[in-house]
């Protein structure tokens, strides 16, 4: 027998035997070992190939894998060029476009430098965790448990191309992921699902930007300031030995501003928004996890943080110390400052507080060209006096603006709300005088 009658022979045999051995699995082997089986099966192809697969997670260690969320961004792309059989399609309501993805355990091709890669998007689902893994202290078994799947994509290619795809095929993944971000420029609002970030954000659609916030121009300048040198600050925070992150706290009464304020800051720095109930955090352990696995460039903010929780002084330096190398900006909002753990205030945790006060007569004027579009009228005056005298919120001023879009009957209403509101405080402070 030749040597390639030989070679055929073999390679004949082996698929039998691979064939009898797939049909032994699926008669006898219940369904949760087969995935294992065929696992491992795959792995045993792969060693006995010229193929080279590259592994990336979802999460490196307890922080987000940016090659990750970078394929994540590339792929989808690709999806539209490409041939593949099943693919991921999702769009919320507040999308302008939908979201396409590879489905899982799908496989797509690309080609780079003439050379095929062959990505797959690899799930595998993890068993429900009971009750007592939430108590474990150690913080690899408790992102174990709180993950229901664990994603990864598997990258093959042949293993003579493995410089290449490492120095220049990967690098140019995350540049094009990069640049197809920038192009999205859009903002995402993230918010804590069963203990870990929803994946299936939604985009932020707030409109609110610096030139339309009414706001005291000099605390807008100070602000805007702020914001724009510690975004390009890298270097100075690298020289002084800091983390690169910036804490606010945003005070005073309902009404105020603060979530508009906060719309503002993300769209002027383009960072996503992770949103974060304390009460829906079980453990420092959730915490620590929720916290490590935001990427850089994002904006935490944890409203109303007065009434939250009990934070002890360990929670807040979880809160607002030193959570690695990532940019970030926290933001604490609050009706009640005097309220707050005094650990939160001290000089290195909030760098700036920011008073959200009753409207004056410059945010008046803010909203009055916001809504009705004129910077003159001749209740102006009589306005800003009275607003002198009565305490009223921005929201409260704009509702009123909001009801005509004619000014003179607008600013009228606003003058009766503004006596009405008048009268009202004072009987309130009438009956404290008699109860007391």
């Amino acid at each position: 027998m030749s040597q390639a009658k030989k070679v055929l022979s073999t390679a004949a045999s082996l698929a039998a035997s691979a064939m009898l051995v797939r049909s032994i699995a699926n008669d006898f082997l219940p369904i949760e070992v087969q995935h294992y089986f065929y696992s491992s099966l795959h792995s045993v192809s792969h060693y006995m190939s010229s193929q080279l697969t590259i592994v990336i997670e979802e999460f490196q260690g307890l922080s987000t894998n940016q090659l990750f969320e970078a394929a994540h961004l590339y792929l989808g792309v690709r999806t539209t060029t490409t041939s593949t059989k099943r693919l991921r399609v999702g769009k919320t309501e507040k999308d302008n476009t939908t979201e396409i993805t590879l489905d899982r355990n799908e496989e797509i091709l690309d080609f780079y430098e003439n050379v095929k890669l062959k990505w797959r998007l690899a799930c595998t689902q993890v068993p429900p965790a009971s009750s007592s893994d939430y108590r474990n202290p150690k913080l690899g078994d408790y992102y174990t448990s709180l993950r229901s799947e664990v994603r990864q994509y598997e990258l093959s290619f042949h293993k003579k191309h493995k410089d290449m795809v490492l120095n220049l095929y990967l690098p140019h993944v995350l540049e094009k992921a990069k640049a197809i971000k920038k192009e999205s420029n859009m903002v995402k609002l993230h918010t804590v699902v069963y203990n870990r970030w929803d994946v299936n954000q939604v985009v932020l659609k707030h409109p609110m930007t610096f030139k339309t916030l009414a706001l005291d121009p000099e605390l807008k300048k100070t602000l805007i300031e702020d914001l724009d040198n510690f975004k390009n600050g890298k270097e100075y925070y690298r020289r002084i030995g800091k983390t690169w992150k910036r804490g606010y706290l945003l005070y005073g009464p309902p009404g105020t501003g603060k979530s508009s304020l906060i719309a503002a800051m993300a769209n002027h720095l383009k960072f996503d928004i992770y949103d974060l109930d304390l009460t829906d955090v079980q453990c420092n352990s959730s915490l620590r996890f929720l916290l490590l696995s935001m990427p850089s460039r994002s904006i935490l903010v944890i409203e109303d943080i007065d009434c939250s929780i009990n934070l002890k002084n360990r929670e807040s330096e979880d809160l607002s110390g030193n959570q690695g190398e990532n940019k970030r900006i926290i933001i604490f909002t609050t009706n009640h400052k005097e309220r707050l753990d005094p650990a939160l205030l001290r000089p290195g945790r909030m760098d700036m507080h920011i008073n959200m006060s009753y409207c004056t007569a410059s945010v008046f004027k803010q909203l009055a060209f916001s809504y009705l579009g004129i910077s003159h009228h001749h209740l102006f005056g009589q306005i800003e006096e009275l607003i002198m005298e009565v305490e009223v919120t921005p929201a409260e001023v704009a509702g009123e603006l909001m009801k005509s879009t004619d000014a003179d009957i607008s600013l009228q209403a606003l003058v009766k709300f503004f006596h009405a509101k008048m009268a009202e405080q004072e009987k309130a402070k009438t009956q404290n005088k008699i109860e007391l």
